[in-house]
């Protein structure tokens, strides 16, 4: 029986893609989310929920404020595949549609 997890919990240099080769796939700048830890969790989730994976670095002293506050006051930069950024853009930018709604209505 397969066990249930969430993207997270496996390392992302095994859920990262691979070209040919064999080699990762290069990053692409995805977004910069400024904010709370909770911002940055909740813009990243979004993704991986659409199974992207998505690499968080810390702008400037980013990894100060983490050891001092607990999280980065700058922000962070999510940065997703090379070959999923326009998904990742579809994802992010996709109109929300109520349930009985037609997609053609909520635009």
């Amino acid at each position: 029986m397969k066990k249930w997890s969430f993207g997270g919990s496996e390392p992302l240099s095994r859920r990262w893609p691979k070209d040919d080769s064999g080699a990762d796939i290069p990053p692409a700048f995805f977004q910069h989310v400024g904010g709370s830890e909770l911002d940055v969790e909740m813009a990243a989730n979004l993704i991986e929920a659409y199974g992207i994976p998505v690499l968080r670095k810390p702008v400037l002293d980013g990894d100060l404020g983490r050891v001092i506050i607990g999280y980065s006051g700058p922000g962070v930069d999510l940065y997703v595949p090379e070959t999923m950024l326009e998904d990742a853009q579809n994802i992010v930018s996709a109109d929300i549609v109520e349930d009985g709604e037609d997609a053609d209505d909520a635009r």
